[in-house]
């Protein structure tokens, strides 16, 4: 009997899955978007009723592709965009909307922590940047806002730890996952702060066990087999973060690997394992969690700008309805036809400037009430100028994290691997290297990141020995060198695209004093 590995990622905007075998080719792979949902100001959700639906959807549809029976299948394991939360009753079934990575709605309650605890001294428990996004800052906005559903949760739950408690009954939380709790989860002793809980009124119980993310939680259950397809026993792993997910399948196993994915958000991982640098003034700065291939001692530095991908997908939901319709006529991707047209526009977008902060930003400005800017639009601007704006705004955003790691001395292993989401766009990842000024690889295979998670089952359930296998299977394509006269030009404009910031950051706090004022 063959054996078989599944794999299932939940990113912001959907959701794939793929099944590999022992030698690591994909036999069966499948995606669905879900709808992201944005009704208040700062908000951004998901109807967690779709995670479970669409996950059974892929799943069947995987197994199809990959003609191998669900017997054959020795163990699965689940990777989410975080931060996320999905909050459940006693019955498993959902409480509220879910919120995904992009909301920033918390606001009261970050400045009442700083008040009251200290961002220092929080920081110094977490290793997380005290923003209102980490999920215990979240649950304490449930717990001001929806008192009553609020004493109704069962579970406090990531979208992967949702389909693992599906599949397997149990509640469950991986040691990297668990760094995006924040707050009162001690990243060093990982563990949770139990005096913290209760000063914060989080009731301990509702925070899932903990496990390493190689760790096998539990078993496909009979109803679960039912729904899903797969087989009743069938072995689930802890699971993992999808950007790790991403960068394991993509080869990322060792100290100083450098990749980078252009997801619903742009950013990029480096590998490590020092301490001192996630508590240093630069590496506060920044995200920082366990990663897989050793979630206990290892960890990653994943600097985030949080509207990456998600800003070429703002203009092609919103401004593009001609190229969606070739793409439904013709089957020509409408990301292409947006691309071409900003393959069309010259290194700096004929001085059209973007602050990309659609949803607040994170690093290294950790400004939750920015929001986008474009400057300098002018007749003589088109559609493609905004889109080449739009990519060179996602480069200077994620450039100003890595400018000030590179000073830091943190050790980087080159060239820098594009993964998924926007880095099949030969422009952009260009004009990546040329803003960052190093060279660029472009993995061959396009599956992302349930590639990675199909690893970890496969690490977790004993047929692979260690991860060797991701660097042994990955093949990298597309390379490119950086143009030195393109990186100076481009720092010219990086400079003026801080000083613009620098110029509104102010004005954001009275826009958004007046629009909450108007919403009233």
């Amino acid at each position: 009997m063959a054996d078989y590995m599944l794999g299932i990622d939940f990113g912001t905007g959907g959701a794939k899955s793929c099944i590999i075998d022992s030698q690591g080719e994909v036999p069966g792979f499948a995606f669905e978007e879900y709808l992201l949902i944005h009704e208040n100001p700062g908000w951004s959700e998901h109807d967690p009723a779709c995670y479970w639906q669409v996950c059974c959807r892929l799943i069947k549809e995987t197994i199809d592709q990959a003609k191998c029976r669900p017997e054959e299948i020795k163990a699965i394991a689940i990777s989410s965009a975080l931060p996320s939360l999905v909050m459940v009753d006693k019955n498993h079934h959902p409480i509220n909307r879910a919120y995904n990575l992009m909301d920033k709605r918390a606001i009261k309650e970050v400045e009442w922590l700083k008040e009251n605890f200290g961002e220092d001294e929080l920081y110094d428990i977490s290793g997380y940047k005290l923003e209102d996004h980490p999920v215990i800052v979240n649950l304490l906005w449930e717990k001001n806002n929806r008192p009553d559903s609020f004493k109704k949760i069962y579970k406090t739950l990531t979208i992967d730890g949702l389909i693992t408690l599906k599949l397997t009954g149990q509640a469950t939380l991986n040691y990297s996952a668990a760094a995006f709790y924040g707050v009162a989860y001690n990243l060093r002793q990982r563990q949770f702060d139990q005096k913290l809980l209760e000063q914060l009124g989080i009731p301990s119980q509702i925070i899932p066990e903990l496990y390493d993310c190689r760790q096998i939680v539990g078993e496909v259950t009979t109803e679960a087999a039912s729904e899903t397809g797969l087989a009743t026993g069938t072995a689930v792993a802890a699971g993992q973060v999808d950007c790790n997910a991403s960068w394991l399948g993509a080869g990322a196993t060792e100290v100083g690997d450098f990749q980078s994915n252009l997801g619903t958000v742009g950013n990029f991982g480096i590998i490590h394992k020092s301490e001192d640098f996630i508590f240093s003034n630069v590496g506060k700065l920044m995200i920082n969690f366990p990663y897989t291939v050793d979630s206990q001692n290892t960890y990653i530095t994943v600097p985030t700008t949080t509207t990456g991908g998600q800003c070429i997908r703002y203009i092609r939901d919103n401004f593009s309805n001609a190229e969606m319709e070739i793409e439904r006529i013709a089957g020509i991707s409408a990301y292409d036809l947006l691309n071409l047209q900003a393959e069309k526009v010259p290194v700096g977008s004929e001085g059209l400037i973007v602050l990309p902060f659609f949803m607040g930003e994170r690093t290294p400005i950790w400004d939750e009430y920015a929001r986008a800017v474009i400057f300098g639009l002018s007749l003589n601007h088109n559609k493609g100028h905004i889109v080449r704006a739009m990519m060179e705004a996602v480069a200077y955003a994620m450039y100003d994290s890595f400018r000030l790691i590179k000073q830091a001395g943190l050790k980087i292993n080159y060239p820098m691997v594009l993964n998924e989401g926007g880095a099949v766009s030969t422009l952009w990842r260009q004009i990546i290297a040329d803003v960052f000024n190093v060279p660029i690889v472009l993995v061959k295979r396009r599956t992302g990141a349930p590639y990675g998670d199909a690893i970890l089952a496969g690490v977790a359930s004993g047929v692979f020995k260690d991860f060797s296998v991701a660097k042994e299977w990955v093949r990298y394509v597309g390379s490119m060198q950086p143009s030195r006269e393109c990186h100076e030009r481009y720092m010219k404009f990086f400079n003026l695209y801080k000083q613009l910031y620098e110029h509104v950051k102010d004005d954001y706090r009275k826009l958004a004093e007046l629009r909450d004022k108007d919403s009233k």
